[in-house]
């Protein structure tokens, strides 16, 4: 049976929209605001080239079917060789290598991905596909990467959004 790992990038105040750009939100690129060190830019790519699947939301995938068959380097190689399932109702066809969208009840698609492969799948995502996956037992780890700062948005920590003290 395969591992699903979840790996995700927030800030304090818990937003994790838009981490890497290319959607319409105020601060779009914010986990490019600061630098990992080579720690963890290793991390990053251990746990990328460990991994021998990518389990992605539309959003997420669109973003990345975008950006990244264009990039070079052992990171992009990975990205744009490994297979990719795309959780969608609306996606109907794929345009980078190796993606295929599951269809119908999430849980039960992502359920049947884990029994029919041994290795690890990578998911990373955002909350709205991701809170599918709350109140199951489909995914093996779960990893927050925290950012120290505040953005201003309305999410999964507060019920209304807050003004940020962080001046841009």
């Amino acid at each position: 049976m395969g591992r699903i790992i979840v790996t995700e990038f927030v800030s304090i105040d818990g937003v994790m929209e838009a981490p890497g750009g290319g959607e319409d939100f105020r601060y779009a690129g914010w986990t490019f605001k600061i630098n990992r060190g080579k720690e963890g830019d290793q991390f990053k790519l251990d746990e990328a080239m460990s991994s021998n699947a990518l389990l992605l939301g539309r959003v997420t995938y669109e973003g990345f079917a975008k950006a990244w068959p264009s990039m070079k380097g052992e990171f992009a190689d990975k990205f744009n060789n490994m297979p990719k399932s795309v959780v969608s109702s609306t996606l109907k066809n794929t345009n980078w290598n190796n993606s295929t969208v599951l269809n119908g009840d999430v849980a039960t698609e992502v359920a049947k991905l884990k029994t029919s492969r041994t290795e690890t799948s990578l998911f990373t995502e955002v909350p709205v596909s991701f809170k599918h996956y709350l109140s199951s037992t489909l995914w093996t780890s779960y990893g927050l990467w925290c950012f120290p700062f505040c953005l201003v948005k309305e999410n999964i920590f507060l019920e209304k959004p807050q003004e940020s003290s962080r001046s841009d």
